[in-house]
């Protein structure tokens, strides 16, 4: 058994020899024992955490056992972020200390691959901003909102408890062994563990499941700009602004991180007030309502873009800029929610999650709520942002934790806002918006007569009906044609938000600003995870196509570059066009695709970190990450057999190939929400696409999951150990390890301020090099 190795200082750590500035060069870390007296307990610490805990504890009691009539909001927020800041304290406390153990002497592969362009040192503040803003997509603002029609508790349970002890370990164990290995992405991290054998399924799931989940990602910024003037116009602009900022930042005042980010956020509020004027003159109305084939057509064109310029151009400082509105948004909705106090009516367990005849999603509430709400709680498209753009970036191995684990942990607080912000809505409105056109017809009356066709009840046991009057002023309020069958979620969200703002600032005209607002805080929060997944597609494919042409695998190659980000954005680019040609609807079914392939990832992900801590002779801390793994591995794979083999078409994929295909071969020109042949044949075609693909994910999956088990097992019995971590070199940089530096981290960068104002060739993040 191999004797784990907690990153002690060895031979590679000594300081190096060969270099002349070694003198001059200040200390690259604290002082180990001066870092010991800020960790010391102390009586007023000791009485915060326990403050914290009684709130927390108390929310819980309040969310789990409390029934009546409604329940109030704010114990949500409460729970959440008690929740949060005790599992980061000390349960990523513990995973760093026992399992992880980062040596901020050894450089990381931003330092000792520094090209200026995907591997260069960045501010931990600026990385976090990226890397929450690429993982942060739609799946913590769209799943929650629709797993909102089975009631608030299992969700509430289910986004906390599982980033918790899920979702951030996967990010955080990730990104840190990716890290250690050069950047590696997730499917060649797989090649170099498992095999070939695994190595190829590892890839062809990764990749594959990579390309869906970015489709999806594109597919609902399509919905929530489609003929909206004002969204198009205010995300569109904010590709310049980001644009300056990277340049600013780069070459006009490297370092002002604080000064650029001032600017960004007055150009960012001034995009989105603009936006109004230009939605109302008729040439900003003619330039920019554009149709949703339009639309796609321009996100799939910008994704190939953004992909290939450098990463200090575009991508990470138009995720910072995104990070302020995010971050800002949610918080200013949570601290809306706490003045507000909305009440919630809807029951804590609705019939839908028994009975799985939802409207807006089918399926029971095992497994399709835990692979409805994706990212808010575990996401395999983490992984691949943890193992594509974000470790080819951190300064110090320490930093990873607040970055991976307190990362997901934010996005997890997103899902809570997103998820409380849809249950304050009544729900005749919730289920008119969210319902299929199918079923609604596409008007207020077809919408108010279905929704009042579902028996819904409130909490206190009181029926829940919806006019067509409610459902026309709800549209007038907030400035558009019509919310019903407003599907995808995003729409749903900015209702949620514009009523609770609204109740905050009231004010003629500020609830259609406020939902405005938030339709562009959606686009804009997604837009990032299309950019940042394409990027990191590209990175797998050089990885793949490497083992064919060396070539490729050499990032600066821009001609290797092009042709890999060609032929990712293809890929995503097909299945975004055929999903909004959909006449089912393109998120509705491929929603539950994208869940289930997300969650599949996460397993494969964390297998193959269960075999990378199992050589290096961990034991029992292994089931920190195999607990998460085994259940993620039961959810998804039978969610997978469901949408192969169930027989009711609302859920399996095949049982609504073979209806449409009968209705063809039996003469019918049309079903359902196909109207004519042609509509209907596409449906035959997309749902055969969208059935072989998850049989694809769940054979690729468990090959996968199937190899690891061995392999960890061999591994435990001291049976083919190997260590595919880069050498260690010595780093020549300091850098602190939280957002905010402590005391003696801050007389540090002094030191190193001078250090690096006497020899700017020296500073990777400036413009010397």
């Amino acid at each position: 058994m191999q004797t784990p190795m907690p990153g002690n200082p060895g031979p590679s750590d000594a300081p190096p020899s060969d270099d002349p500035l070694a003198a001059e060069r200040p200390a690259i870390e604290v002082d180990p024992a001066v870092e010991q007296q800020h960790a010391t307990w102390t009586p007023t610490k000791i009485a915060v955490w326990v403050v914290i805990s009684l709130i927390g504890a108390f929310s819980w009691w309040m969310i789990a056992f409390s029934r009546g009539e409604s329940i109030n909001a704010v114990w949500f927020v409460f729970a959440a972020i008690a929740s949060y800041l005790i599992a980061y304290r000390f349960y990523s406390k513990y995973i760093q200390d026992k399992l992880v153990h980062p040596n901020n002497r050894r450089a990381t592969p931003a330092e000792t691959h520094y090209d200026g362009k995907d591997f260069v040192p960045t501010d931990r503040r600026i990385l976090y901003g990226h890397h929450f803003a690429a993982i942060a997509g739609a799946g913590p603002l769209v799943g929650p909102v629709l797993a909102a029609q089975m009631g608030y508790l299992p969700g509430t349970i289910w986004i906390i408890v599982g980033v918790i002890l899920a979702g951030a370990v996967q990010d955080y164990l990730v990104l840190f062994v990716s890290m250690r290995r050069k950047g590696r992405s997730l499917g060649q991290m797989a090649r170099d563990e498992l095999g070939l054998f695994g190595g190829i399924a590892a890839f062809v799931a990764t990749l594959s499941i990579m390309l869906i989940i970015v489709a999806i990602l594109a597919m609902v910024v399509v919905n929530a700009l489609g003929e909206s003037s004002w969204g198009v116009y205010s995300v569109g602009l904010t590709i310049p602004i980001a644009l300056f900022m990277g340049f600013y930042l780069r070459y006009l005042r490297p370092g002002k991180v604080m000064e650029v980010s001032v600017i960004g956020c007055v150009l960012l509020m001034f995009a989105i007030i603009s936006g109004r004027w230009v939605s109302q003159s008729d040439l900003g109305h003619q330039l920019f309502a554009l149709d949703r084939p339009t639309i796609a057509w321009i996100i799939i064109a910008y994704g190939f873009i953004a992909a290939v310029l450098p990463v200090w151009m575009l991508l990470a400082p138009r995720d910072y800029l995104s990070t302020f509105m995010k971050i800002g948004v949610i918080a200013m909705l949570a601290v809306a929610i706490i003045v507000v106090r909305p009440e919630i009516h809807v029951p804590a367990i609705t019939r839908f999650a028994e009975a799985g005849d939802g409207p807006v999603f089918s399926g029971k509430l095992f497994p399709f709520l835990f692979v409805t709400i994706a990212c808010g709680a575990l996401s395999g498209f983490h992984a691949m942002i943890s193992s594509g753009t974000t470790p080819k970036l951190v300064e110090k191995e320490s930093q990873t934790r607040l970055i991976g684990y307190g990362g997901m942990l934010m996005e997890s607080f997103v899902a809570i806002m997103a998820f409380v912000a849809a249950l304050s809505i009544d729900q005749g409105i919730y289920f008119a918006m969210n319902s299929s056109a199918a079923a609604t017809g596409g008007t207020v009356e077809g919408a108010a007569a279905f929704v009042n066709s579902l028996g819904l009840v409130n909490a206190d046991g009181s029926a829940v009906t919806v006019t067509a009057e409610t459902l026309a002023g709800t549209a007038k309020e907030v400035g558009e044609a019509s919310v019903v069958s407003r599907t995808g979620g995003a729409p749903t969200l900015a209702v949620g938000l514009s009523q609770i703002m609204h109740s905050l600032i009231p004010g003629e005209g500020m609830a259609s600003f406020w939902y405005h607002f938030a339709i562009m805080f959606e686009a804009l929060f997604i837009l990032t995870s299309v950019d940042a997944g394409t990027r990191v597609a590209r990175f797998m494919a050089s990885d793949a196509l490497g083992n064919i042409h060396a070539r490729f695998r050499d990032l600066n190659w821009r001609v290797g570059a092009w042709i890999t980000t060609g032929l990712m954005v293809a890929g995503w680019g097909s299945i975004l066009v055929m999903g909004v040609n959909d006449p089912l609807g393109g998120i509705n079914t491929l929603f539950p695709l994208f869940g289930i392939a997300n969650q599949l990832l996460a397993a494969v992900a964390l297998s193959i970190c269960l075999v990378i801590f199992a050589r290096k002779g961990y034991t029992w801390q292994l089931l920190i990450i195999a607990v998460p793994m085994v259940f993620t591995a039961v959810i998804t794979v039978y969610g997978s057999f469901l949408k192969i083999f169930d027989p009711n078409p609302s859920i399996g994929y095949w049982a609504n190939h073979v209806v449409y295909r009968d209705a063809i071969a039996a003469g019918k020109t049309s079903l359902g929400a196909a109207k004519n042949l042609g509509q209907m044949e596409t449906v035959v075609f997309n749902t055969a696409v969208q059935g072989s693909l998850s049989i694809l994910f769940v054979v690729c999956g468990l090959i996968v999951m199937i190899v690891s088990s061995i392999k960890a097992i061999q591994a435990l019995r001291g049976i083919g150990i190997i260590d595919t971590e880069e050498p260690a070199v010595p780093s020549k940089m300091f850098a602190p390890t939280g957002i905010l530096a402590n005391p003696a981290e801050r007389e540090l960068e002094k030191e190193w301020a001078a250090f690096y104002a006497k020899h700017p060739e020296q500073n990777l993040e400036g413009t010397g090099h």
